[in-house]
């Protein structure tokens, strides 16, 4: 049976073919990991910001489905010349595509290509490709395609009162850069159906064996078995050193261990290898303990989960800000004192912010550090609070000015051992400075996990019994993160006194 290539096979291919091939002939390995809290997320946003950017085309007709039927429903709209239409489908000399949104325009006889993304900004490497793989499948049905456009999300929208659809998006009219890599990706698209209708498996490793760990396909280990669980590829910011990676990899080393000591990393990539290959244990105590003198008493270990709507939900944020819903604090009066906690969870429908706020300023005081886990990340969310809220303004400032960043030790490489694997996350960090604590055992074991439970239970209707339960694992998770920071605070300073 002859092998269609679908657009979405095509960018897959783009980024590995090998992939792209296992996709269609051994699907069974392809799709054997479950989906991701954070790629169901994307998938989910994808669908939300289409659907909103379809009000855009009050007229618009929707072609449903994918097979024969939608294609004979899409050419008869065509050919009744209709105005809009909504993922209507073309299959032609093996090519696969559902269009986002197709417009005819009766004055010129010709149609314009409306492709949405989920996204702020443009992405020429996957965009642009996308919409010419599109572009070049209508001519071949025969379509006169003159505007070629892409929408996205316009990341200066701020939202006060009803959303307004016409500039929560931007409309970019891309007609020129696509044309001028149409040809080129025809060939490329010819290429990759002849690629992808061989049924023998391609032989040896996979492209991504030449990339970092975080740009590795789906299916990298079924096509590089002789790469370990940890390698090369786990270097910290290997990606970013191509020819660094491609000598290790040409050289036929994929076990940190067998890294040559004439390669030149930097510290912190030679920290990581060192502290695998000789299982040491680096800890500057004098770097420590100077840290730890700048910390003043009381002590407020803080912890926001937050969730990005990529369509503004409430009024005073952008797409994609985040909505800070919930916190855990734990607090240490002194050395000697019993650790407090306090804790707060929105769970109704509204914007938390002000809630969120008053809560947090009933228990932090005007004097203390405010101890967190990526101070970037929890600053710009109070930054962004003090912005929705003017009132609590100096109130978030002073938290900001106190703010210290415990990851510091970690990434300062302070304190390297070999089972943090290049990596300064908490997650990477507590089984080794804190054993006895452990995420492995809660409902809710990651941020992007609390994020998506949080909004089902503001948005999808759960019974009082459902609610209650996803609230008290949100809340275990979620104290744990500020204890687990407190834990490791405390066993670094019985280190270094």
């Amino acid at each position: 049976m002859p092998i269609i290539l679908s657009k979405t096979d095509y960018i897959i291919f783009r980024e590995c073919p090998k992939n792209a091939w296992m996709k269609i002939h051994k699907p069974e390995i392809y799709f054997q990991s479950e989906l991701s809290e954070f790629e169901k997320h994307i998938i989910e946003t994808g669908n939300e910001v289409e659907l909103a950017a379809r009000k855009l085309f009050p007229t618009g007709i929707l072609v449903e489905g994918r097979g024969a039927d939608a294609q004979k429903i899409t050419q008869d709209y065509i050919q009744n010349k209709k105005s809009v239409l909504f993922q209507p489908v073309f299959l032609k000399e093996g090519f696969l595509a559902a269009v986002d949104i197709l417009k005819f325009n009766k004055d010129t006889n010709s149609y314009s290509i409306y492709e949405v993304k989920a996204s702020n900004e443009i992405d020429e490497k996957t965009h642009f490709y996308d919409l010419a793989f599109q572009v070049n499948l209508l001519r071949k049905a025969g379509l006169k395609v003159i505007g070629i456009n892409l929408i996205h999300l316009n990341s200066e929208y701020i939202r006060s009162g009803d959303l307004d659809i016409t500039k929560l998006f931007k409309i970019d009219n891309v007609s020129e850069e696509i044309n001028k890599i149409c040809d080129e990706v025809s060939l490329e698209m010819e290429k990759a159906l002849t690629y992808l209708s061989n049924n023998s498996e391609p032989s040896g490793h996979c492209g991504c064996i030449y990339k970092g760990r975080s740009k590795h396909c789906s299916t990298f280990k079924h096509s590089n078995p002789q790469v370990p669980e940890y390698s090369v590829h786990d270097i910290a910011r290997i990606g970013s050193s191509p020819k660094k990676l491609a000598e290790l990899i040409d050289s036929g080393i994929f076990h940190i261990k067998d890294v040559p000591e004439h390669i030149k990393f930097s510290d912190i990539q030679k920290n990581q290898i060192d502290a695998h290959i000789y299982e040491k244990v680096l800890i500057k105590e004098n770097k420590i303990a100077e840290e730890f003198e700048n910390l003043t008493f009381p002590l407020y270990f803080l912890d926001y989960e937050t969730f990005p709507c990529a369509i503004p939900r409430f009024d005073g944020f952008t797409p994609y800000q985040q909505i800070p819903f919930q916190y855990s604090l734990h607090i240490l009066e002194s050395p000697e004192s019993e650790l407090k906690h306090f804790e707060f969870l929105y769970s109704d429908v509204g914007d938390p912010s002000k809630s969120l706020i008053e809560s947090l300023q009933s228990h932090i005081g005007d004097v203390g550090s405010i101890i967190v886990w990526s101070k970037k990340f929890e600053c710009r969310i109070n930054k962004e609070l003090a912005e929705r809220i003017p009132d609590a303004s100096s109130f978030i400032e002073s938290l900001n000015s106190r703010v210290y960043d415990l990851m510091d030790i970690f990434s300062k490489q302070h304190y390297v051992h070999k089972d943090f694997k290049g990596s300064a996350s908490i997650k990477k960090v507590l089984p080794i400075i804190a054993s006895e604590l452990s995420y492995k055992n809660l409902n809710i074991k990651e941020g992007g996990a609390a994020a998506q439970s949080w909004n089902k239970i503001v948005s999808a209707g759960f019974d009082k019994m459902e609610k209650e339960n996803i609230i008290q694992d949100l809340k275990k998770y979620c104290e744990l993160d500020t204890y687990a920071m407190f834990a490791i605070w405390k066993n670094l300073r019985n280190l270094v006194e």
